[in-house]
């Protein structure tokens, strides 16, 4: 499981510049839900072969009523979360009054903390740092966050004791891991009260890799499965209709466990941001999934049609994902989930022969020749299988950097269709072979150059003459 940072300090620090470096995006997956503060940003990162979750919280005031405050709201609960906290201070600024105040209320969370001074840019770094070691807090680490200056070596340092990988108990008969993801109150509790309870399956809590995250494995028609609960610990007595304490992070560490994911969706609500959010979440993380559109019964006509276009208006890029209309509270419908869930898994595994591959390609070429760049035509020879779950097609030919968005869904659309990939994204990556003439262009023309050169001496002598 990949483990979380949190970013935590007073407003101005440098978190979100550090933030976005660490993610290498500005298009971070920002928590919306009901309990959860606009300013807090979640996002993945990976330094190295070391992946991670990161959190951008908002600032400290410092003071103690509100620190206090703030750490029972998203701090708190970030922090309570995280593997590592990252408490960032300001060169610039020096060690003030609410930076102490900080690292006190920080102490007594007994966390993995570590001290970051940022913004040393123009200092020198050992007395940039030398002020801050009187909070009692280690060595502190020196970066420049807006220049993206040691914070590799930051990332190595904090994430050396954490475990590549946390143990998950598993066996031959743990089967697919499936979680099932959502905004609260969408019916996730009553779809696993109706997974767990009539369908009359064995099933037991196991403590998984995630905070309060629970392993169900369960037996269904002679298939193994283990279900991954993203609400909390949830035993089948317990489980009720509520507003859930939805944590985005477990819900972001669930997908990475899962090999297939089913998305709730509540017909009544329709697609908010927050759907379409960590339906993108899921997309990027390679995942299968089936959307569950909850609450389907007692909807009149017209309300479904609506429905219906907006689903196809708000996620196009889930168009690969088998669609399902159910009543959890019913039972309509959910019989249906699990063959959707084994097509998916099936699909995301499946063996691709580098023959087959190379055929389907030849023909799609046929059928629609990729574009001219600089009046040369786009070559791509042949296709292999380089990974699975997601399947990924490596496409190998001549200028294929240039290969256009387009053609590119395209060629995702053919290899689905022609292997029946239903259910699972499918990957492309494009690698050109080197090129024979790479670099002759400059040793012609500059033979070229040399015998202007000696037709210029010529031309002067014959003058003189």
């Amino acid at each position: 499981m990949k483990p979380v940072i949190a970013l935590v300090g007073r407003p101005n620090v440098g978190k979100s510049t550090l933030f976005n470096q660490l993610t290498r995006s500005r298009d971070a997956l920002v928590a919306d839900y009901p309990g959860l503060t606009r300013d807090r940003q979640y996002g993945t990162g990976k330094v190295g072969d070391r992946p991670f979750i990161v959190v951008d919280t908002g600032g400290l005031s410092g003071n103690k009523e509100g620190v206090e405050e703030q750490m029972a709201g998203q701090v708190y609960q970030a922090i309570g979360e995280a593997n590592v906290v990252l408490f960032m201070v300001d060169a610039h600024a020096g060690l003030t009054v609410a930076d102490e105040q900080i690292a006190r209320e920080l102490r007594r969370l007994n966390k993995h903390v570590f001290l970051v001074v940022n913004k040393i840019d123009g200092h020198d770094e050992t007395m940039a740092v030398i002020d801050f070691q009187s909070l009692g807090m280690g060595q502190p680490l020196a970066i420049a966050a807006v220049h993206g200056r040691g914070i590799s070596g930051m990332v190595q340092t904090v994430l050396a004791d954490v475990p590549l990988t946390e143990e998950v108990e598993e066996s031959e008969e743990a089967g697919t891991r499936v979680a099932i993801i959502g905004r609260p109150n969408v019916g996730k509790s009553t779809l696993i009260n109706r997974i767990m309870g009539e369908e009359r399956v064995v099933a037991f809590d196991l403590p998984g890799t995630t905070r309060d995250s629970v392993f169900i494995p369960f037996e269904r028609d002679g298939h193994h499965y283990t279900l991954i609960d993203t609400a909390g610990v949830r035993r089948r007595g317990k489980v009720k209709e509520t507003v859930e304490k939805f944590s985005v992070i477990k819900a972001l560490q669930a997908i990475e466990a899962a090999n297939v994911v089913i998305m709730v969706l509540d017909a009544h609500e329709g697609v908010s941001d927050q759907d379409a959010t960590l339906a993108g979440f899921a997309l990027d993380a390679g995942r299968a999934m089936v959307i569950a559109v909850n609450k389907w019964d007692g909807l009149e006509k017209d309300a479904r049609e609506r429905i219906k276009t907006e689903l196809d208006r708000r996620l196009p890029f889930l168009d690969f994902a088998e669609m399902h209309f159910i009543s959890a509270l019913h039972g309509t419908g959910v019989g249906h989930l699990f063959g959707a869930v084994d097509a998916a898994f099936a699909a995301a595994t499946k063996k691709l022969s580098t023959p087959e591959l190379t055929r389907v390609l030849e023909a799609a070429v046929i059928q629609h020749q990729p574009p001219l760049v600089r009046g040369r035509r786009i070559k791509l020879r042949y296709a292999h299988q380089g990974g699975r779950n997601p399947p990924l097609i490596v496409i190998h030919g001549n200028q294929t950097s240039s290969v256009p968005g387009a053609y590119k869904r395209y060629l995702m659309n053919t290899f689905r269709k022609a292997f029946k990939l239903k259910g699972t994204p499918v990957r492309l990556e494009f690698k050109s072979g080197d090129n024979p003439y790479a670099g002759r262009h400059n040793v012609l023309t500059q033979r070229q150059v040399q015998k202007k050169k000696r037709l210029k001496k010529f031309v002067a002598r014959k003058k003189r003459r």
